[in-house]
């Protein structure tokens, strides 16, 4: 299971423990769902702070793959490859 569904599901399991922990509370609804989203908010940066930082290296991973993978089809559809190799070509035909 990747770590950003792993932190999702901590972030939506604590908020829904946070509702129930105030859901005898005599107030109103909606109020009791901003209070559980801003305290599981809260709760969440200490005690998720493992999944988010593996969240973030993921990322991280996910970002440079995509770069150096863009930065070859770059070089491939530039014909780079081609001309590097039709000068290595030419090169050993003055010599020869």
């Amino acid at each position: 299971m990747s770590a950003a569904v792993k932190y999702t599901l901590g972030r939506i399991g604590l908020f829904v423990v946070v509702v129930a922990a105030l859901w005898p509370v005599d107030m109103d609804i909606f109020l009791k769902l901003i209070l559980a989203l801003l305290f599981s908010a809260a709760v969440s940066f200490f005690l998720l702070k493992g999944l988010r930082d593996e969240m973030a290296e993921e990322m991280a991973a996910a970002a440079e793959r995509r770069r150096v993978e863009k930065e070859r089809l770059r070089t491939a559809l530039a014909g780079e490859d081609q001309v590097d190799g039709a000068a290595d070509d030419r090169s050993a035909d003055e010599k020869g």
